[in-house]
């Protein structure tokens, strides 16, 4: 028996450090047992935003960003609208002034030329995006923000801008990709991000699927809803929406500020 007893020791060290690493892959865990964070985001300010995604999230008691660029016509015509968006707990997020991007990039002939991003100072764009940080609190009262670049372009004049605002943000979209791969090694100032365009419902719930099946989060950053530019249907909108709303118990459905807050804090436990 005596000669068993290593082997039985070895046996049960082996098992445990097996059951460690399997506890530490699991470590990540988001509130209330839910399986995937979902943030449904919407660039640009646009009257389709107001009219149609914002009265869907409210139907269903969800909450989304909405990322404004001050240029934007809505935020002379609409501006109540959006603080009351705000009021009902909407994230107001920072989309630049003036949405400027990069005119060399492949499929760019559609940026104006006083609006190249090529053309402005690293300077220039970072003072830009600080003083949408200071519009948007004249809004909401807020000085909590997140930012995502227009175009997920991070140069400005060729020189990386985004870099130097890190401070000013809790998170930053700026990278592709509707799902993340992984909770733990997520930068939070380089957060993937899927821009819908075209899809059906089925589609868009394929992505949180997925997901829910890694146990990460799925970002989505939507255009026009039933109008406007990069169009998403109200019917594909909604059913997504509904979708969540049912299913809360898989779901994290939240504010992009409010689920990253969270991320940021559980990579700190872990560290």
């Amino acid at each position: 028996m005596t000669i068993k007893i290593p082997y039985l020791l070895i046996g049960i060290g082996l098992a445990l450090g097996t059951h460690a690493s399997l506890a530490a892959e699991k470590s990540f865990t988001w509130p209330n047992g839910a399986k995937a964070a979902v943030n449904l985001a919407y660039d640009d300010a646009l009257d389709s935003q107001l009219d149609n995604a914002i009265p869907t999230l409210n139907k269903y008691k969800l909450k989304g960003t909405f990322y404004l660029n001050v240029v934007s016509p809505t935020l002379t015509t609409r501006l109540s609208d959006w603080r009351a968006a705000a009021k009902k707990g909407h994230e107001l997020g920072n989309h630049s002034i003036f949405h400027q991007c990069s005119k060399s990039s492949p499929g760019r002939e559609w940026v104006p030329a006083d609006r190249d991003l090529d053309k402005v100072s690293v300077v220039q764009m970072q003072d830009q995006v600080k003083v949408t940080n200071a519009f948007l609190h004249s809004i909401d009262g807020k000085t909590e923000r997140t930012y995502t670049p227009p175009c997920i372009d991070l140069k400005a004049s060729g020189s990386n801008y985004v870099d130097g605002l890190k401070s000013e943000f809790v998170a930053i979209k700026a990278g592709f990709g509707g799902v993340t791969p992984d909770m733990k090694t997520l930068d939070p100032y380089v957060v993937p991000v899927d821009f819908p365009n075209g899809v059906t419902g089925e589609q868009l719930i394929a992505v949180v699927k997925e997901a829910a099946a890694k146990g990460t989060m799925a970002n989505f950053t939507f255009h026009g809803i039933g109008g406007d530019h990069l169009v998403v249907s109200k019917e594909a909108h909604e059913e997504l929406v509904k979708y969540l709303a049912a299913n809360k118990d898989i779901y994290w459905t939240d504010t992009f500020v409010n689920i990253m807050k969270y991320v940021k804090a559980q990579q700190q436990k872990s560290q």
